[in-house]
């Protein structure tokens, strides 16, 4: 893998696929809840707090102690437990006061664990090795691991500050839940974009975050088209299913929604696409609901807009198939 290429896979620790912060030892200059804030980190110079400037980031004090492993930490619970290919450490805005070296470790945890649990009795395997990093620059680490994870802890050595952390990867349904009527599309259930015509003002995996948008910039916006074609999305399901109904959100896309789309499937990567939902007239700002008549089984799904626009959310609900559910139940034993 290039030294970049995983940065076109999702976010899986990002605040609005459902991560959190829940730990840091230090956050006395800037709260560690910025490391996950959706986009990037902003900088008002000569803006000072009663702590002093302000920064839109993770920030300890000034460490005191000696010793090569003098060091800050911080853990993140991912939003969409996965397999992780890669991490980016932003150390942006930070330039006389940013860690010289980091590492990242990683750790699978069932269920809801607390902190102490996670502080004092979890198991963390290193992903990303102890390494210098550059102020004000995002410094990207490919990832190896090909198993599954809940947690990251980022370690600083020896204070400092970060401005982001992303943890780019592929969500893994859990079995437990694969028996159960399911959002196929979404991150959380292992759905993610393979393809996209354009992504001019916003990447396409807005389109399978969890929730509603909260704003335009929340989903999936092309740029405006000046020729006779149409863009579109391509989405790999979480797993081999027959869809029931699908939702279309144009929420907040006022005079830049989509005037129709149409809905697509396949069950083979190489396969024919055939018909899920016929060219159909979309409205502005409205969650628009389909029920997908075609019990064929599908794997990938393509959402075609004409001719161009924003679209906030894709959602396809259905079920898996036997030989889904057995997929399911294989990528999660080869990932333990």
């Amino acid at each position: 893998m290039s030294q970049s290429h995983f940065l076109s896979l999702p976010d899986l620790a990002v605040r609005s696929a459902g991560g959190a912060v829940v730990w840091a030892n230090d956050d006395l200059f800037a709260e560690k809840e910025n490391l996950i804030t959706p986009g990037p980190a902003t900088y008002r110079p000569a803006t000072f707090g009663h702590k002093g400037q302000v920064y839109d980031g993770w920030e300890t004090r000034r460490r005191r102690d000696a010793g090569p492993e003098s060091h800050d930490a911080a853990i993140v619970r991912l939003g969409v437990p996965g397999i992780v290919r890669g991490v980016v450490v932003d150390t942006a805005c930070f330039t006389g006061n940013y860690p010289p070296e980091v590492s990242v470790e990683a750790a699978f945890v069932y269920g809801h664990p607390s902190v102490s649990e996670l502080v004092d009795n979890t198991h963390w395997t290193t992903i990303v090795e102890r390494t210098g990093v550059d102020g004000d620059t995002r410094n990207l680490f490919p990832v190896a691991t090909s198993r599954r994870w809940t947690h990251v802890r980022l370690t600083i050595y020896p204070d400092g500050g970060v401005a982001r952390l992303r943890v780019h990867g592929e969500g893994l349904l859990d079995p437990q839940y694969a028996e159960l009527p399911l959002d196929l599309a979404a991150l959380e259930n292992g759905g993610r974009i393979t393809a996209c015509s354009n992504m001019f003002y916003s990447s396409p995996n807005n389109l399978l975050l969890p929730g509603t948008a909260r704003h335009m910039g929340d989903g999936w916006e092309t740029s405006r088209r000046r020729d006779a074609g149409n863009d579109w999305v391509e989405v790999q399901l979480g797993g081999h299913g027959v869809l029931d109904f699908a939702e279309l959100d144009t929420s907040y896309f006022l005079g830049n929604a989509p005037g129709a789309a149409t809905l697509r499937g396949r069950d083979d990567p190489d396969g024919e696409w055939f018909e899920l939902l016929p060219r159909t007239e979309l409205q502005p700002d409205t969650r628009h609901r389909f029920v997908i008549g075609d019990d064929r089984p599908v794997t990938q799904a393509r959402l075609d807009i004409f001719p161009d626009g924003g679209m906030a959310r894709l959602r396809l609900f259905g079920r898996l198939t036997e030989q889904g559910l057995r997929r399911v139940a294989e990528k999660w034993s080869l990932s333990g």
